[in-house]
């Protein structure tokens, strides 16, 4: 990984453009992995198991469902229009497309684009450190924080060097590795557990486990209903792919329109399998836990790390069994790291050409750019480290709410942008605030009343979003016709 990001930063990476997005130069193939890679952060090899460990099947299957099928609509509907409008008016980042789609001359919505990237990034980012400082102690025998701080160290490295070509080209080994980890693992899991029919008569033993319907509670060993209103809720996951800016950029960087056909179906296909591969790892680690072969956990924080845990069986096995455990444990490093990067790598750029060049105007040279960016990826790397600093809080847990974050203030505006043409920048600028607001008031003020208000802070921001974009644009004045021409250009 660090030769790789030597490689770019020396050969490929002479300008800001070109550390971003990689010159527009992304194969099918790799355009595909990276932009999943990038998303299955370290949640798809211990968020996922842990939860469904704990809570059985219902929560993640109806998430992982939602996630699938955003997969497949953002590589559908979203990926050529970005390519092409993008393009068309010479943008390198998220902000900058909201910026020049809507001819914001003063930069208002490219600030607050820009604002949000950072909030809701960072502790993105920290949840993936937090992953690398659970897994290093149980290699090397550190502490967490020593364990956080190598790997923060290393993936900031590589990323500081080489940039988009750099965190792409990694992300593409790091996918590879990944499904790897998967295949040994839950082999290994399902052959300890005395196969199939016995993780299904361990999981019946539970209310609700193996239900859709219900959800089991560990605590009181009980079931709870699981509604239609909480799958709705939950599936909504999968709105938030049309507001990921580090996904996003990836069909922004494919050499070809007409290889996203290909890299759509590479996609989809590795995220539905890979995806419920882990929950298979979490229900049957549950299977081997009663056989006394690890810990029975009690908590999901302290369930995320079930592959660490199997994996360090693995290797009692002999050399090979060990080797393959390695693997197994690196796939957790190369799905937090594929993520960090390029939550790093987005970051950057949004305060070093968003805010400081764009919004600020502060002209600095071509060198001076690319220093900025590189210091701004060690700063937003420094706060994550401290607020991953402690080692019990949950990774799907952080890693839903910026999921919501960004789902809600970008996807609304990024759909309008794309798909209505009536759409104006006062409404994309009240929706944006208004989606980042309402993920914090549902999720601290709405959300603990239960009930009604317990669903997940996604979809009633999303909604107030759309609704909030809708409304505004139809009062305020039409889009002048180089915006409608641009619009037109864009869906051709």
């Amino acid at each position: 990984m660090l030769y790789i990001g030597y490689y770019f930063g020396k050969k490929k990476t002479s300008n800001s453009s070109e550390f971003y997005l990689g010159g527009r130069q992304l194969g099918s193939f790799v355009a595909a992995m990276s932009a999943e890679a990038s998303d299955m952060s370290s949640w798809l090899l211990m968020g996922i198991p842990g939860l469904a460990f704990i809570t059985g099947l219902a929560s993640p299957f109806w998430t992982v469902l939602g996630l699938g099928i955003g997969t497949y609509f953002n590589w559908l509907f979203v990926a050529r229009r970005l390519r092409r409008y993008t393009a068309r008016v010479d943008a390198v980042t998220i902000p900058e497309f909201f910026s020049k789609r809507y001819k914001d001359n003063r930069n208002i919505l490219m600030c607050i684009s820009a604002i949000i990237i950072l909030i809701f990034f960072i502790p993105y980012t920290a949840s993936g450190f937090k992953a690398v400082g659970t897994l290093l102690p149980s290699l090397f025998g550190l502490s967490y924080h020593e364990s956080m701080i190598i790997g923060a160290v290393i993936i900031v490295s590589y990323t500081v060097m080489g940039g988009f070509m750099a965190v792409s080209t990694t992300d593409l080994i790091q996918s590879i590795v990944m499904t790897i980890s998967l295949i040994v693992i839950v082999t290994f899991a399902l052959n300890n557990a005395g196969g199939l029919d016995n993780v299904i008569a361990e999981g019946e033993k539970l209310p609700g486990y193996l239900s859709l319907t219900e959800t089991h509670d560990k605590l009181n060993g009980t079931s709870e209903h699981y509604g239609w209103l909480t799958i709705i809720s939950t599936m909504a996951w999968g709105l938030g792919y049309f507001g990921m800016p580090h996904i996003l950029l990836r069909f922004m960087a494919i050499r070809d329109e007409k290889m996203l056909t290909t890299s759509r179906r590479i996609a989809t296909v590795w995220v539905f399998i890979s995806m419920f591969v882990a929950i298979l790892i979490g229900i049957i680690g549950y299977a081997v836990s009663q056989k006394g072969i690890i810990t029975d956990f009690q908590t999901t924080s302290a369930a995320e790390s079930t592959i660490i845990v199997l994996s360090g069986c693995l290797s009692d096995y002999g050399f090979i069994a060990a080797l393959l455990a390695g693997v197994a444990l690196s796939g957790i490093l190369a799905c937090t790291m594929s993520t960090a990067d390029s939550q790093l790598l987005t970051a950057a750029s949004s305060f070093s050409d968003n805010i400081v060049q764009d919004v600020l105007h502060i002209n600095v040279s071509p060198k001076t750019s690319m220093l900025l960016a590189r210091l701004t990826i060690l700063a937003v790397a420094a706060i994550a480290m401290v607020l991953a600093w402690n080692p019990e809080s949950s990774i799907f847990n952080i890693v839903s709410f910026a999921w919501a974050g960004f789902g809600a203030a970008f996807g609304p505006v990024m759909l309008c942008s794309l798909f209505w043409k009536r759409t104006t920048l006062q409404g994309a600028v009240c929706g944006m605030i208004v989606g980042g607001i309402m993920v914090f008031v549902w999720k601290y003020a709405l959300q603990p009343m239960g009930g009604v208000w317990g669903i997940y802070e996604l979809l009633p921001a999303f909604i107030a979003s759309a609704i909030t974009i809708i409304i505004v644009s139809l009062c305020t004045n039409k889009p002048q016709q180089e915006i409608l021409d641009d619009f037109e250009y864009s869906k051709q």
